[in-house]
Formats: C-alpha cells, structure tokens, sequence
C-alpha cells in the first residue's frame, strides 16, 4: 500500500516539531539536528520537515512512497504513460535514507517524487537539487529531495 509523503522546509525545526507533534498527536519517528519525521498511519503520510539554510520555507516537494519496488515500477511507468519526462535514481541518498526514486514535475510546476526506501543513511544526503522544470537535458542530473 502506498503512503503520501509531503516534505515541508521550515524555519524553525524545534517550533515545527512541537506544532507537528501536537497537530498529530504523535512525536516523530526520526529526529535529526536539522530533519524531522512522521510515518503516520491516521492519516497515512510520511511527512517531513527540515531546516535547510539554501531552501525558502514552504512546501518542497510532495510525494508518494511505495513499500515495493514492482509499485514503484508501476507509479514511474503511469507518469511516463502521461507523458511526463520522469528523472529516475537508483540508491540515492537523501533525508537520512537510501531510495530508489522517480522524480517528475507536474504542469503547475509542483515536484512530485515517487520512492521505494532501501534502508537507513547516516546523512542527510548532497546530490543535485531536481529543477523546477525537468528537460532532457536534465535526466543526467542528481537531485536529492530538495
């Protein structure tokens, strides 16, 4: 079953992780120094926040995570049936996890990706931020989520 995943940049990470944890109920099943997530199940969403100095605050991304990758395969051949350029990664390191990921932009420019987490990383992760707009000429380039 998939989850929705929403990564929101913030300000202030401890603010947010109190606002968060109260508007849930719930404390975050991952805490870092500048990174913090929820794996919900009422309502079904991985959502996380970081505090990033080269990222406005706002919505960065929104996403949907498979728990295998055959439904992986399957969201990253829907977007490609659409007719969306998708930008794949294999192993990538981001948000404290190692992911396979397909990455696309949807016609009002909002970055969608679609990931299967392969396990833990003990960083954050640097790649190339995705642009806003994916082209062909941009397939070569890494992104991490954000």
């Amino acid at each position: 079953m998939k989850r929705l995943h929403l990564h929101i940049a913030v300000e202030d990470l401890n603010r947010s992780i109190g606002f968060y944890s109260t508007l849930f109920g719930a404390q975050p099943t991952v805490v870092k120094d500048d990174y913090a997530k929820w794996m919900l199940e009422d309502p079904r969403v991985n959502l996380a926040i970081s505090q990033r100095d080269r990222v406005a605050p706002g919505v960065d991304h929104v996403g949907i995570q498979a728990e295998t990758a055959a439904e992986l395969a399957g969201m990253a051949t829907r977007l490609k049936a659409a007719g969306e350029t998708t930008f794949d990664q294999e192993a990538a390191t981001c948000c404290y996890a190692k992911s396979d990921k397909s990455w696309v932009t949807d016609p009002s420019g909002v970055r969608w990706e679609t990931f299967h987490t392969l396990g833990e990383a003990t960083t954050y992760g640097e790649d190339e931020v995705m642009p806003a707009v994916v082209t062909a000429a941009d397939v070569a380039k890494a992104s991490c989520c954000g």
